[in-house]
């Protein structure tokens, strides 16, 4: 399908596809209509994972986590705060990301996947601020 064939299919179908029904097990949303920031949106993102049943792992062991968790935007006033305390200058909102990782806590083994990490960061031709 070419790019301006899948463009009218979209227009005139939109996005959703029924075939893929069960792709969204275990998905909520909340989100203010004019992309306001809101402490209560977090609290309703985390009353609606508190309350999915099913979130994909979760039947591997109810005892266990399994990795579900919400998707907010960056605090950039909190990471500015922190970054200035490293001496670091975050550039502008919006153009710069976050990663978050799980690192050993042996030293030697948390320095090894920290320098590994780096080293992917800069074959991706992006460039590493700092770590909190």
């Amino acid at each position: 399908m070419t790019l301006a064939a899948e463009i009218e299919h979209l227009q005139q179908k939109g996005l959703y596809v029924t075939a893929n029904e069960h792709d969204a097990c275990g998905v909520g949303f909340v989100a203010h209509i004019k992309g306001e920031k809101r402490h209560d949106i977090v609290t309703q993102a985390l009353k609606i994972l508190e309350n999915i049943d099913h979130r994909g792992a979760v039947g591997a062991d109810k005892l266990m986590g399994d990795g579900a968790g919400i998707l907010i935007q960056i605090p950039d006033a909190l990471y500015r705060e922190e970054m200035a305390k490293q001496g670091v200058t975050l550039p502008p909102a919006g153009e710069y990301g976050v990663g978050m990782i799980f690192l050993p806590k042996e030293h030697a083994s948390r320095l090894a996947c920290e320098q590994e990490m780096e080293r992917a960061i800069k074959a991706e031709g992006q460039v590493l601020l700092g770590w909190r």
